[in-house]
């Protein structure tokens, strides 16, 4: 197995894991979320902790089925952490005029087009905006948060000249030298 499949994942207090029939539920403060597991992969739960192990045969187990097992693991902590305490994706906003305003699930963008750029958050996101210039995605679910941060960074990806546009708050924009005359 890969060695991160061999590492076992801790079960808070206050999560509840469930395994029924190829699919992992995890129940706690922040949500319920639910993973199917590859078939070949079986989840044992002992003592407040998870560990992924491969059901087939030890002899014939295969490079695919390795690989798998170490997803499965990353996926099963991730959806652990997720219903325990959430995820969060930071943006912000650098430009003239460039602004942001949460209006409950949606998004209204002013990123220099001639109309605003509404944004339908997904079900399992949720949207803070502390200043016009910064947003912060929460959710439950790592996979959707970044989805969603990742679609609206699409809208206006930061450019090399100025830095003007939408990016991670933690990510860093090369730039470039202007032209010369």
């Amino acid at each position: 197995m890969s060695r991160i499949a061999k590492a076992p994942i801790i079960v808070p207090t206050g999560v509840e894991v469930k395994i029924d029939n190829g699919t992992v539920t995890a129940k706690g403060p922040k949500g319920e979320l639910s993973f199917a597991l590859s078939p070949g992969i079986e989840l044992v739960q002992n003592d407040g902790a998870l560990k992924v192990q491969v059901s087939e045969n030890k002899e014939k187990i295969s490079k695919q089925l390795l690989a798998i097992s170490g997803t499965t693991r990353a996926m099963i902590s991730n959806l652990v952490k997720g219903v325990a305490t959430g995820f969060e994706r930071k943006l912000s906003i650098t430009g003239i005029g460039y602004r942001v305003q949460a209006q409950g699930n949606k998004l209204n963008l002013s990123l220099g087009f001639s109309h605003p750029v509404v944004y339908q958050l997904p079900d399992g996101v949720t949207a803070q905006t502390p200043t016009q210039t910064e947003i912060i995605l929460q959710g439950a679910d790592k996979q959707a948060v970044g989805q969603a941060a990742a679609e609206i960074r699409n809208y206006r990806p930061p450019e090399p000249y100025k830095g003007k546009g939408v990016r991670y708050a933690d990510e860093h924009v090369a730039r470039k030298q202007a032209k010369k005359k």
